[in-house]
């Protein structure tokens, strides 16, 4: 699978809930992916198919038909397209509050217990190089360390 930069797209709010569905039940068909957004957002029927329509023409999603029903797989990867998203937020966040943010990400998110032992033994390896200030990142040619 491909990364969500190499097919040049961006992923709107509303995509993002369509494959998130697809994601979970893949290959899934267009009734299900219906019925499962029709449930948690209450929207068209119409508007779902638009929306699956413009997934494919991204070349996000690939479809198959099976009688008379669209069967839809991903074309690219969920942790991937997670991670490109937030790394796309924490580029536009100063270097030296990026910490704070992941703490706070850390304490309000469901992990469980493989990724926390995961994240300890990543913290064990960056702890090894970490700066003792991390210095802002948002003027050019400076230094700040506050």
């Amino acid at each position: 699978m491909v990364t969500l930069q190499e097919k040049e797209s961006t992923i709107s709010n509303s995509e993002w809930e369509a494959m998130r569905i697809i994601w979970t039940l893949e290959p899934v068909n267009s009734t299900k992916v219906i019925q499962e957004l029709q449930a948690k957002k209450n929207w068209s029927e119409s508007t779902i198919k638009t929306l699956l329509h413009r997934l494919v023409k991204k070349d996000l999603l690939e479809p198959s038909k099976e009688g008379r029903h669209f069967v839809y797989s991903s074309k690219i990867n969920q942790t991937q397209v997670m991670i490109e998203a937030a790394e796309e937020l924490l580029n536009r966040m100063c270097d030296m509050h990026k910490g704070e943010v992941l703490l706070q990400l850390l304490a309000n998110s469901p992990i469980s217990k493989s990724d926390l032992e995961k994240i300890k033994q990543e913290v064990t390896v960056k702890e090894k190089s970490a700066p003792d200030m991390v210095p802002c990142n948002c003027l050019p040619d400076k230094e700040h360390v506050y």
